[in-house]
């Protein structure tokens, strides 16, 4: 690339290389990397995560590189898109007053559409409605579902939560509120690049870079996100360490299906940047 843009996203599966990538674009065009994964936005995971400050001590910086929105939410907090949106606004406003370029790094779809194509508007939630969906949420995620549409396919928990208490609040389902005009996009569109090495190299880097996370001290983490309650099906592996933790199951077992869910999530990923994400470059190769 030889060209420069006033910002980019990049993004692709996991364990793609995407991290590496945006780190090296940064040091070329003096940029500033603003995190947009859902995970690796919270504090105490950032082995299960896979953060760039796994195994580094929490920084604002990484050789010299500004890294923004990284390990910034203790696990008890949780956000919505437009919180999101709104931190994401304010990073990259801050870096082009101070002269950086903007570069969006992460794989979580709905933040990066939220980039690009901006939120519909949303009504203020109220504290009851809130706590109540949670608590429908934590108690049968299956059963709090049936007050939803059937198009409401998500099944992420804070996602689930979130269209329920919109609904409580309004009577109003969110895919009612998501058809009327968008705003809050970052204009003009970031540059985006899509990192997609082939499968077989994604594979062999989750089924290698598990053990890397074990020994950094993920298991730390899993007794982390037990303490807090936090949900464990918010990010790949937590649900398996946390078993693992408890003592429900072998670290055979833990390694094996955290693989196995690893790669059904890239899979996801790649149907989802197939579908929904128009890149502009795309790198087949392994970075």
């Amino acid at each position: 690339m030889t060209e420069k843009y006033e910002s980019y996203i990049i993004t692709g599966p996991t364990a793609s290389g995407k991290s590496a990538y945006a780190h090296n674009l940064a040091r070329k065009l003096h940029g500033a990397i603003i995190n947009c994964d859902s995970v690796q936005i919270y504090r105490g995971i950032e082995n299960i995560s896979a953060s760039p400050f796994a195994g580094r001590p929490l920084s604002d910086e990484i050789d010299g590189v500004p890294y923004r929105l990284f390990s910034v939410l203790p696990l008890s907090e949780q956000i919505s898109v437009a919180d999101y949106l709104n931190m994401a606004r304010r990073e990259y406003d801050n870096a082009k007053s101070a002269g950086y370029t903007p570069i969006f790094v992460g794989g979580t779809g709905y933040y990066i559409n939220a980039i690009i194509n901006g939120i519909s508007p949303m009504p203020d939630i109220s504290h009851e409605n809130r706590c109540r969906a949670r608590e429908m949420v934590a108690s049968d995620i299956d059963a709090a579902r049936k007050v939803l549409p059937p198009e409401f396919t998500a099944t992420d928990p804070q996602r689930v939560a979130r269209a329920i208490e919109v609904f409580l609040e309004t009577g109003r389902h969110l895919s009612e509120w998501q058809t009327m005009p968008r705003s809050g996009a970052i204009t003009p569109t970031p540059f985006k690049i899509l990192i997609n090495p082939p499968t077989d190299v994604v594979r062999a880097r989750i089924e290698s870079r598990i053990p890397e996370m074990l020994r950094g001290g993920a298991m730390d983490e899993a007794c982390a996100i037990i303490a807090s309650n936090w949900d464990v099906r918010r990010a790949i592996g937590a649900a398996q360490l946390c078993a693992l933790v408890r003592g429900e199951i072998t670290m055979d077992e833990c390694v094996r299906d955290w693989i196995t869910k690893t790669n059904q999530y890239a899979k996801r990923q790649r149907t989802w940047f197939r579908t929904q994400f128009a890149a502009d470059e795309v790198i087949n190769h392994a970075i």
